[in-house]
């Protein structure tokens, strides 16, 4: 068990709370929905009691995701979200008026009323997704910073991470791809996403609610979500697999190589398989969803083929040396699990603590069941 070991277990890890957490993500999906499957208060009611009973474990996971990621890449920690500011700022703040609003929606003489925080909720459940799809398509299609670790040493300026632009991460959305000024394939991920996310949510309730005229819609609105995410989806999976990529060099170099992402998945089998069985997993639940009026459990065939299929999209753009969040500005500044980590006293250490990750998602089943009941 080598630095470089550890190294790809916490890529792992962190890959795997990614995971999780678009998975995780139908609670966002559900809220998007909230204007289309309930038409009556006691639909509406119902709908909110469902997901207000997960929330929480949506934005559990999102700060253990970046716990995570600053414990064991802390140079990607202080580039991302000391640089492209504006971009996380907007993501957490989607998250602050979705849970002020769980909080108070119900409640009466409440102060912005239940329109209002009806209104927060889809905000959330719009804006969310999107910004977190397009944050993700960075880690291929690289951001605008460059790195200096020779800046440690000055005492005036002692910055290693530096933006280059003034957009501070939404150049990653309103980038020059196309002539609008959209950034074509991170915009393309962020909303391949939101459709996801909306699938999932139509399924969760088609699962969690014995209600017959939501349910209805909702089985409409997965067939009608789950074209749209394959309409984005497949087009961007493809440019994925055929782009060129960046891979980091033993003396830290960085080089661009072809078909970088592609070549990652043939060097190893093993995820391949894991990416087939995802994407039949995934399939497999939209159809029920979709077409199998009788059957309820598209939610969780679905879920668990999102969870593999992102864990294998992740994991593809940190191992096999690639730069997993490439410079556009200095190549050699691109981040690799390699240059990028913390040191290997650290990493060994949380990996102990990792060990309890299995108590933890156990946990989090039992809490997940119980919650049921009172739904």
């Amino acid at each position: 068990m080598d630095y470089g070991f550890f190294q790809h277990y916490w890529w792992f890890l962190i890959s795997l709370l990614g995971a999780l957490l678009l998975f995780l993500m139908f609670v966002q999906g559900g809220q998007s929905l909230i204007y289309r499957l309930g038409k009556t208060d006691n639909e509406l009611k119902l709908m909110l009691d469902a997901l207000g009973k997960k929330w929480e474990l949506t934005f559990t996971t999102l700060v253990t995701f970046g716990g995570a990621f600053f414990a064991s890449f802390p140079l990607f920690y202080s580039t991302s979200f000391g640089g492209a500011y504006w971009m996380w700022i907007l993501i957490l703040l989607s998250f602050v008026i979705q849970a002020v609003s769980f909080e108070f929606i119900h409640k009466k003489g409440n102060l912005l009323g239940k329109k209002t925080y009806k209104a927060f909720l889809f905000t959330n459940g719009l804006v969310a997704p999107i910004l977190i799809g397009v944050t993700v398509s960075t880690f291929f299609f690289g951001a605008e910073f460059t790195v200096n670790r020779c800046n440690i040493t000055d005492f005036d300026n002692p910055i290693i991470s530096q933006w280059n632009t003034n957009w501070h991460g939404l150049e990653a959305i309103w980038g020059s791809t196309l002539p609008g000024g959209f950034h074509l394939w991170n915009v393309v991920l962020g909303l391949a996403i939101f459709f996801l996310v909306r699938v999932l949510g139509a399924l969760y309730f088609i699962n969690t609610i014995r209600n017959e005229e939501i349910e209805s819609r909702a089985r409409k609105h997965v067939l009608i979500n789950a074209v749209a995410f394959l309409i984005f989806f497949l087009p961007y999976l493809v440019r994925l697999l055929l782009k060129d990529g960046w891979t980091g060099q033993t003396n830290y170099s960085v080089v661009v190589e072809e078909y970088k992402y592609l070549n990652t998945l043939f060097a190893n089998w093993w995820m391949i398989v894991i990416l087939l069985v995802g994407v039949v997993g995934v399939l497999y639940g939209f159809v029920l969803g979709a077409l199998c009026k009788k059957n309820r459990r598209g939610f969780w065939f679905a879920g668990t083929g999102t969870v593999l299929v992102v864990l294998i999209v992740l994991l593809t753009a940190g191992f096999n040396g690639s730069a997993y969040y490439p410079s556009l500005s200095d190549p050699n500044s691109s981040l690799t699990i390699a240059n990028s980590s913390s040191s290997l006293f650290t990493l060994k250490t949380m990996s102990v603590v990792s060990l309890f990750i299995p108590f933890v998602v156990a946990y989090i089943a039992y809490v997940w069941k119980k919650m049921n009941f009172h739904v």
